[in-house]
């Protein structure tokens, strides 16, 4: 009876003893089955990282795939033999790979160094009446714009009427306009800033003179000795026998003295003309859209081309 009594006293010491085993192999169960879970849960979220390591080296590559496609579309239109008319502005070269190429005519804008080099009243006024009518800019507004203009590129410290010179918070350059960000910081220059895609109407890159191949009928409207009249007959000769402008039926005409001929101008309006136009002048503004899968890239590129290697004057990407 005794030792029935002393093994159950021996048992019952030795119960909280298994009971802790019990709880200590739970334990180390729990953290078995925990361990799995959150190596699993890495493994995951590596297996993701990776997932997406690859997805972004992808469209990475698929980038440098586009961008060199739309830089293969500039060499192609950069060749002296291909106009806008060729069919080998657009190419599709396989894996989802090519580029398509818009060429126009840089002398069809407003040229900020032609108007304002030498202050010449006639280029001047083009300008003032073009700013007016096709800009919509105010009388008030465009007298100061133009006068900041001058201020900011001749070489003196006078201001103009409506300009403004060196003072404690702005400095002109005293020097030709060289990029068309620098409008940004030159006073008066509010309301053209504010009209929408101002930058297409303008540029610092033709030759000189406005192209009248190239330019738009408003501006064609301001042209002295270029009446409503004549501008609607020269839309209609130039757009050639389709009535569509800067297609292949177009007459093609490499000098002003042509466009006379054709127009059948008078030597007196033709004087107050010549000074101011050009015809076929070979300033090009390439857009070349490149792609690659859905990834797309674009570059801009103004050139002039001539007999020799064609001259980059800028370059946007």
């Amino acid at each position: 009876m005794d030792s029935i009594c002393h093994k159950s006293k021996a048992e019952i010491a030795d119960g909280p003893r298994r009971l802790g085993r019990r709880g200590e192999d739970g334990s180390a169960l729990l953290a078995v089955f925990w361990a799995i879970i959150v190596l699993s849960m890495a493994i995951g979220g590596w297996f993701l990282w990776l997932q997406e390591r690859v997805k972004a080296y992808g469209e990475e590559t698929r980038a440098v795939e586009a961008l060199a496609m739309a830089h293969s579309g500039v060499a192609m239109a950069m060749n002296p033999k291909v106009d806008r008319f060729s069919s080998l502005l657009t190419a599709e070269l396989g894996d989802g790979m090519g580029y398509r190429v818009e060429i126009e005519g840089e002398a069809g804008r407003m040229n900020l160094r032609w108007v304002l080099e030498g202050e010449d009243k006639t280029r001047l006024h083009i300008f003032k009446q073009w700013l007016e009518f096709v800009m919509g800019i105010e009388l008030e507004d465009r007298d100061r714009l133009v006068d900041c203009l001058l201020d900011y590129v001749d070489a003196d410290n006078n201001a103009r009427l409506n300009g403004q010179e060196d003072g404690q918070n702005y400095h002109p350059a005293n020097r030709m306009i060289q990029s068309l960000d620098e409008l940004k910081r030159i006073p008066g220059m509010g309301p053209l800033l504010a009209v929408p895609g101002w930058r297409d109407w303008l540029t610092l890159n033709s030759k000189d003179k406005i192209d009248l191949v190239e330019a738009p009928e408003e501006v064609l409207k301001l042209l002295p000795g270029f009446g409503d009249a004549m501008v609607a007959r020269w839309l209609q000769v130039r757009a050639g026998m389709d009535g569509v402008l800067h297609t292949e039926d177009d007459p093609k005409y490499v000098e002003a003295e042509q466009v006379r001929a054709a127009l059948g101008m008078n030597p007196t309006a033709w004087k107050k003309l010549e000074p101011l136009v050009t015809a076929g002048e070979q300033t090009i503004r390439i857009k070349s859209e490149g792609h690659s899968g859905k990834v797309v890239r674009q570059v801009e590129v103004v050139v002039r081309k001539g007999a020799g290697t064609p001259q980059i004057l800028s370059w946007t990407e």
